[in-house]
Protein backbone atom coordinates (compact mmCIF):
# COMPACT_ATOMS: atom_id res chain seq x y z
CA UNK A 1 0.00 0.00 0.00
CA UNK A 2 1.43 3.50 -1.00
CA UNK A 3 2.08 5.84 1.74
CA UNK A 4 -0.17 9.13 1.99
CA UNK A 5 0.64 11.74 0.63
CA UNK A 6 1.22 15.09 2.94
CA UNK A 7 -1.54 17.26 3.31
CA UNK A 8 -0.73 20.96 2.31
CA UNK A 9 -2.12 23.88 4.82
CA UNK A 10 -4.59 25.03 2.46
CA UNK A 11 -6.00 21.43 2.39
CA UNK A 12 -6.08 21.59 6.12
CA UNK A 13 -7.55 24.87 6.25
CA UNK A 14 -10.17 24.16 3.54
CA UNK A 15 -11.02 20.60 5.65
CA UNK A 16 -11.08 22.50 8.82
CA UNK A 17 -14.05 25.02 7.31
CA UNK A 18 -16.17 22.38 6.06
CA UNK A 19 -15.96 20.56 8.99
CA UNK A 20 -17.13 24.34 11.16
CA UNK A 21 -19.86 24.81 8.28
CA UNK A 22 -20.90 21.37 8.81
CA UNK A 23 -21.03 21.82 12.40
CA UNK A 24 -23.01 24.79 11.35
CA UNK A 25 -25.58 22.89 9.86
CA UNK A 26 -26.14 20.09 12.03
CA UNK A 27 -26.54 22.43 14.66
CA UNK A 28 -29.12 23.94 12.31
CA UNK A 29 -30.70 20.74 11.65
CA UNK A 30 -30.52 19.27 15.08
CA UNK A 31 -32.98 22.94 16.10
CA UNK A 32 -35.50 21.96 13.81
CA UNK A 33 -35.78 18.63 14.69
CA UNK A 34 -36.47 19.78 18.21
CA UNK A 35 -39.08 21.81 16.56
CA UNK A 36 -40.39 19.18 15.28
CA UNK A 37 -40.84 16.86 18.09
CA UNK A 38 -42.28 19.79 19.81
CA UNK A 39 -44.80 20.32 17.53
CA UNK A 40 -45.70 16.76 17.33
CA UNK A 41 -46.29 16.71 20.57
CA UNK A 42 -48.32 19.71 21.04
CA UNK A 43 -50.88 18.10 18.31
CA UNK A 44 -50.95 14.72 20.82
CA UNK A 45 -52.06 17.43 23.61
CA UNK A 46 -54.24 18.69 21.56
CA UNK A 47 -56.34 15.83 20.11
CA UNK A 48 -55.81 14.30 23.70
CA UNK A 49 -57.60 17.90 24.84
CA UNK A 50 -60.07 17.72 21.90
CA UNK A 51 -61.20 14.04 22.71
CA UNK A 52 -61.54 14.65 26.60
CA UNK A 53 -64.50 17.60 25.38
CA UNK A 54 -66.14 14.72 23.88
CA UNK A 55 -66.33 12.54 26.63
CA UNK A 56 -66.90 15.57 28.88
CA UNK A 57 -70.25 15.47 30.25
CA UNK A 58 -70.93 19.61 30.92
CA UNK A 59 -68.19 20.79 28.50
CA UNK A 60 -65.82 21.70 31.03
CA UNK A 61 -62.18 21.17 30.72
CA UNK A 62 -58.54 21.32 32.03
CA UNK A 63 -57.22 24.73 30.39
CA UNK A 64 -53.57 25.30 30.57
CA UNK A 65 -52.52 28.83 30.92
CA UNK A 66 -48.70 28.06 31.13
CA UNK A 67 -46.42 28.19 33.97
CA UNK A 68 -47.32 24.87 34.83
CA UNK A 69 -51.04 26.62 35.89
CA UNK A 70 -54.29 25.30 34.67
CA UNK A 71 -58.21 26.60 35.02
CA UNK A 72 -61.00 24.18 34.50
CA UNK A 73 -62.72 25.75 32.05
CA UNK A 74 -66.11 25.69 30.42
CA UNK A 75 -66.46 25.29 26.63
CA UNK A 76 -69.56 26.89 24.99
CA UNK A 77 -69.18 25.18 21.63
CA UNK A 78 -66.85 22.04 21.96
CA UNK A 79 -68.04 20.96 18.39
CA UNK A 80 -66.06 23.92 16.81
CA UNK A 81 -62.68 24.27 16.58
CA UNK A 82 -60.58 26.80 15.57
CA UNK A 83 -56.96 25.42 13.40
CA UNK A 84 -54.34 27.63 12.29
CA UNK A 85 -53.80 26.04 9.32
CA UNK A 86 -50.59 28.49 8.59
CA UNK A 87 -49.74 31.61 7.41
CA UNK A 88 -52.03 32.76 10.59
CA UNK A 89 -54.91 31.75 8.92
CA UNK A 90 -57.81 30.46 11.02
CA UNK A 91 -59.94 27.53 10.28
CA UNK A 92 -63.29 26.32 11.67
CA UNK A 93 -63.96 22.60 11.70
CA UNK A 94 -66.19 19.99 13.91
CA UNK A 95 -64.28 18.32 16.52
CA UNK A 96 -63.82 15.24 14.83
CA UNK A 97 -62.61 17.20 11.80
CA UNK A 98 -59.60 19.26 14.06
CA UNK A 99 -58.66 15.61 15.14
CA UNK A 100 -58.13 14.20 12.12
CA UNK A 101 -56.30 17.43 10.37
CA UNK A 102 -53.97 16.85 13.92
CA UNK A 103 -53.47 13.16 13.46
CA UNK A 104 -52.68 14.21 9.62
CA UNK A 105 -49.84 16.93 10.45
CA UNK A 106 -48.52 14.59 13.15
CA UNK A 107 -47.76 12.17 9.76
CA UNK A 108 -46.21 15.09 8.08
CA UNK A 109 -43.98 16.02 11.14
CA UNK A 110 -42.85 12.35 11.54
CA UNK A 111 -42.51 12.04 7.53
CA UNK A 112 -40.25 15.38 7.73
CA UNK A 113 -38.48 14.68 10.91
CA UNK A 114 -36.95 10.95 9.46
CA UNK A 115 -35.82 13.55 6.60
CA UNK A 116 -34.32 15.44 8.57
CA UNK A 117 -32.68 12.83 11.03
CA UNK A 118 -31.19 10.82 7.68
CA UNK A 119 -29.69 14.05 6.69
CA UNK A 120 -28.00 15.04 9.58
CA UNK A 121 -26.85 11.52 9.82
CA UNK A 122 -25.05 11.85 6.72
CA UNK A 123 -23.92 15.27 7.69
CA UNK A 124 -22.26 13.44 10.53
CA UNK A 125 -20.78 11.06 8.96
CA UNK A 126 -19.39 13.47 6.59
CA UNK A 127 -17.63 15.49 9.59
CA UNK A 128 -16.29 12.02 10.90
CA UNK A 129 -14.74 11.62 7.79
CA UNK A 130 -13.37 14.94 7.54
CA UNK A 131 -12.34 14.38 11.17
CA UNK A 132 -10.36 11.80 10.55
CA UNK A 133 -8.55 13.22 7.24
CA UNK A 134 -7.50 16.18 9.34
CA UNK A 135 -6.05 13.83 12.43
CA UNK A 136 -4.15 11.66 9.65
CA UNK A 137 -2.74 15.21 8.37
CA UNK A 138 -1.84 16.15 12.03
CA UNK A 139 -0.31 12.94 12.28
CA UNK A 140 1.90 13.43 9.32
CA UNK A 141 2.39 16.51 10.37
CA UNK A 142 3.82 16.14 13.64
CA UNK A 143 6.04 13.52 12.14
CA UNK A 144 6.93 13.51 8.71
CA UNK A 145 9.47 11.16 8.54
CA UNK A 146 7.07 8.30 9.73
CA UNK A 147 5.11 6.73 7.13
CA UNK A 148 3.50 3.81 9.45
CA UNK A 149 0.07 5.18 9.18
CA UNK A 150 -0.01 5.60 12.78
CA UNK A 151 -2.56 8.44 14.05
CA UNK A 152 -0.95 9.21 17.27
CA UNK A 153 2.75 8.86 17.68
CA UNK A 154 3.62 9.18 21.28
CA UNK A 155 7.61 8.31 20.67
CA UNK A 156 10.01 10.72 21.92
CA UNK A 157 12.90 9.33 19.65
CA UNK A 158 15.65 12.37 18.33
CA UNK A 159 16.34 10.79 15.31
CA UNK A 160 14.75 13.64 13.64
CA UNK A 161 17.10 16.50 12.88
CA UNK A 162 16.30 19.48 14.24
CA UNK A 163 18.66 22.03 12.32
CA UNK A 164 17.50 23.94 10.43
Amino acid sequence: MAAAQPMDQREVETLQYYLKEYGQQAEVFAGQLDLMENGRMEAFAAIEALEALVTSEDGTVLLQIGGGASLKAKVLEPEKVLLNIGSDIIVEKPNKDAIEYLKDRITEMEVSQKKVAEALDKLRAQMNEIAKRLEQGYSQAAAPESHAGHAHNHSHDHEENDEE
